[in-house]
């Protein structure tokens, strides 16, 4: 029975990994973006983790994770440049592929057999594991490696002999980890406290574990030195063999610098110190993380996420994907009621949390922007401008070739007033018109300008209109739903009809098309 449990938990892994939800602006900006812009040369945006002085991202753990899928993909298609979307879903096949993969296995290996059952029921049963490790999230990258780190630890702190080889994995992972996200290092800390006495009676397996984990960053900060236009000097002898250590991009420092200044958080946000405790755990958890509480089962697992959450929460920006390795790592450690109808109710709880969070996280959250992003770049190849408004930022590498020659103005959560005045300045012309620049041309240029926006912010009413424009709606998503600008009155809509009217009435995202209404190819 628990076989076919845990099938129908695997198709429901498929299905979110195939749904295009958008949980945050990271699971582009900080890999598929960056990548996908150096393999098949689109013009992608680099956000300020890649462009700033000292960098903070490194590109190890992104070729790994991006960029060798992306490359395999460009050697299938040969000399035809990928579709985006191809390469989208591509990615988010390899995540869940991996979760499933090397989570699961992760988790056969450190439980062992009368609850490993239950824990993998678990694991599968969450909606974290069917969004956001589907999501290609450096947080997803972490959650695998940490599992991984967890369970060779605690091979190798069983093993009667040195177990080089999986003190040489261990090497690799632990640095790999360390550069893909620096967090890794609060999740590992406590538990490789194990390792100490294994080291002092089996040394070469210390002196395994240190030659590969150097070598490894030595990769990495050769590869980040490389990427982060290293230069070479003018005697054509490379720099980065020198012991001048300023010539040296090291990432996983740079980023322990920025974010060891209050100041640098204060910029993405500032948080209590209880908020991985006290909201975080219980978001990705549900009745899970009471069951930790009231009656936890100390295993290396669940030392390695009391480490981590900890750890983390020394650090006053707090958000809950930061503790996604905790979800795997106290799920495979966690005891059930004993009583029948305690039991029963935990699991209907359960349940029911999973499939709620799933669906508003891997359906409707912001699900329209990929789906949008794929519409025009497939149907609206003439678009020269497109304004996004109250949107996550679109991931503009979803436009592949097509942004050499369409801008993306992305207004956020800006004013009315600033949306109208753009609508203004950027509305498009219905004909052809000559362009200033090429005054030789013998076509011109058309201007053709989008809107992308919530359907539940009515841009065709009054109040948006103006005389020098109207709007022409080419398209809506109906799954597309954004809870930081949520509009509803409970006063004057009540609780069942602002309910009705976020979920039902105003879900989806649209697209229209903004025309000159004084350009007589325009008339009606």
């Amino acid at each position: 029975m628990w076989r076919r449990f845990y099938l129908l938990l695997l198709a429901t892994r498929v299905y979110f990994a195939l749904s295009p939800s958008y949980i945050h602006p990271d699971e582009h900006f900080q890999g598929p973006e960056v990548i996908a812009g150096d393999i098949f040369g689109w013009q992608v945006t680099r956000t300020w983790e890649f462009t700033s002085e000292k960098p903070i991202r490194s590109i190890l753990p992104l070729w790994a994770a991006y960029g060798l899928p992306m490359q395999l993909l460009h050697l299938i298609t040969g000399d035809a440049t990928p579709n985006p979307v191809t390469t989208y879903y591509m990615l988010r096949i390899l995540f869940f592929l991996v979760s499933f993969v090397l989570e699961d296995w992760a988790i056969q290996e450190l439980v062992t057999t009368p609850r490993r059952r239950a824990a993998l029921l678990l694991v599968g049963s969450s909606y974290v594991t069917w969004t956001y490790q589907t999501h290609t999230f450096s947080n997803s990258v972490e959650t695998i490696a940490v599992v991984w780190a967890v369970a060779l630890i605690q091979r190798i702190s069983k093993s009667n002999d040195s177990a080089l080889f999986a003190s040489a994995l261990l090497g690799c992972v632990i640095i790999f980890g360390i550069f893909n996200r620096i967090t890794f290092v609060g999740f590992i800390f406590l538990p490789i406290l194990r390792l100490v006495p294994h080291f002092v009676n089996r040394p070469l397996a210390f002196i395994v574990i240190s030659l590969l984990a150097s070598f490894t960053a030595f990769v990495g900060i050769y590869m980040d030195t490389i990427f982060y236009n290293f230069s070479t000097p003018p005697n054509g002898s490379p720099s980065f063999f020198s012991f001048d250590i300023s010539t040296k991009v090291i990432t996983p420092l740079n980023n322990l610098l920025y974010n060891s200044n209050t100041e640098n958080l204060a910029r993405h946000g500032l948080h209590p110190r209880y908020t991985h405790f006290v909201v975080n755990l219980p978001l990705l958890l549900g009745p899970a993380s009471i069951s930790a509480l009231i009656s936890p089962n100390f295993t290396l697992p669940m030392l390695s996420a009391i480490s981590g959450t900890f750890m983390l929460s020394l650090f006053k920006h707090q958000e809950a994907r930061f503790l996604l390795p905790c979800v795997p790592l106290i799920l495979s450690s966690i005891r059930l009621p004993k009583v029948r109808f305690a039991k029963s109710l935990w699991i209907a709880l359960w349940i029911v949390f999973n499939i709620v969070l799933g669906t508003l996280m891997g359906v409707l959250h912001q699900g329209g922007i990929v789906p949008a992003q794929n519409f025009i770049a497939e149907n609206l190849e003439n678009a020269t401008t497109v304004i996004w408004w109250k949107t996550y930022s679109p991931p503009t590498w979803l436009l592949g070739e097509m942004n050499e020659r369409c801008e993306t103005l992305d207004l956020m959560g800006a004013e009315r007033s600033a949306l109208l005045d753009k609508l203004e300045t950027e509305k498009g012309t219905c004909g052809w018109q000559s362009d200033a620049n090429t005054p030789s041309s013998p076509v011109g240029n058309l201007k053709e300008t989008y809107l992308v926006a919530p359907v539940s912010k009515h841009v065709t009413d009054p109040a948006y209109s103006a005389v020098g424009y109207r709007l022409e709606k080419v398209w809506e998503y109906k799954n597309h739903l954004s809870f930081d600008d949520l509009d509803f009155d409970f006063n004057k809509d009540g609780y069942i009809g602002s309910v009705k009217k976020i979920f039902v009435d105003e879900r989806g995202l649209g697209i229209w098309r903004v025309v000159d209404a004084q350009s007589p190819e325009c008339a009606r």
